[in-house]
């Protein structure tokens, strides 16, 4: 009988969960940039194999102290992401020491009474300070798995191990399946990923991007319309930059990306807007 579940992973911001989700699927289902924050809703990736499926949930890094409104939501995802799952990957880096963030990690997954797999991330890297006191954890989890997201190391591992949690069952999805984000969703988080990118701390990480339409062409062309929105005009002139090339660059590389996925042509439809009150719609 094959295996199938769902698996959360959940630690602080940008310890590399967006890149180890995409190197599990074996493929780019969520952005990943130097910025905190830039997984804005939790995202499902799929993992078919011949022992059964794997079904990810990306979860926004965790923030301890965070006020504002938009902070406060991805919280409320984070917890409602941690209901009815079957293992919870705790994804650290050895490189940064254990903190308030941690903690609060720590706490929200405490009383869950699920397998955890304490994935220590970013085993690439020359320096890992506090490795070692991340190991001292070892017996608050099931078991721990050290990896690379970047390069793929022990990836495989970390497949192998959650599938010997996993609850016997038929498949979620078809076996093809990489992601049950919608497409428009996929988009809008690739522009943004270039936005941030591009312009790294000069803009927010409130901005956010709306795509609009997505149609192809009777000349196998694939149009989108996408609008991204800041709260500010002055953030809305540094996207666009001086003589339209910021926005010129951003389209030029998301456009390039996605005719390699595709296999098509892309024209890009890209505006940007000035919407002080778009927050209010994660309320």
């Amino acid at each position: 009988m094959p295996k199938s579940g769902f698996v959360v992973m959940i630690g602080r911001s940008n310890v590399g969960k967006s890149t180890l989700l995409n190197a599990l699927v074996g493929s780019k289902i969520a952005i990943t940039t130097p910025k905190p924050q830039t997984t804005r809703l939790p995202i499902q990736g799929i993992v078919t194999r011949d022992e059964g499926q794997i079904v990810f949930i990306d979860t926004p890094g965790v923030l301890k102290g965070a006020r504002d409104m938009l902070s406060k939501k991805l919280g409320q995802m984070v917890r409602a992401s941690l209901c009815h799952v079957d293992v919870i990957a705790y994804v650290v880096d050895p490189s940064r020491e254990i903190g308030d963030e941690e903690r609060e990690v720590m706490r929200l997954i405490e009383s869950i009474d699920k397998p955890k797999i304490l994935v220590i991330n970013k085993m690439d890297l020359d320096k890992k300070p506090f490795l070692d006191f991340y190991k001292d954890l070892a017996a608050y989890f099931t078991s721990v798995i050290e990896v690379s997201a970047l390069r793929g190391t022990q990836v495989g591992q970390l497949i192998q191990e959650i599938f010997t949690h996993l609850p016997e069952g038929e498949a979620y999805y078809p076996e093809d399946q990489l992601t049950n984000v919608p497409n428009k969703f996929w988009l809008a988080e690739l522009i943004r990923e270039k936005l941030f990118l591009r312009l790294r701390q000069e803009v927010p990480y409130t901005t956010h991007v709306e795509v609009e339409d997505v149609d192809e062409r009777e000349n196998g062309v694939i149009y989108i319309k996408a609008t991204i929105f800041t709260t500010e005009e002055r953030y809305k002139r540094m996207i666009i930059g001086a003589k339209g090339q910021g926005i010129k660059e951003i389209g030029q590389s998301v456009r390039h990306e996605l005719e390699l996925a595709m296999d098509a042509k892309v024209f890009l439809d890209l505006t940007v807007d000035v919407d002080p009150h778009w927050m209010q719609r994660y309320e």
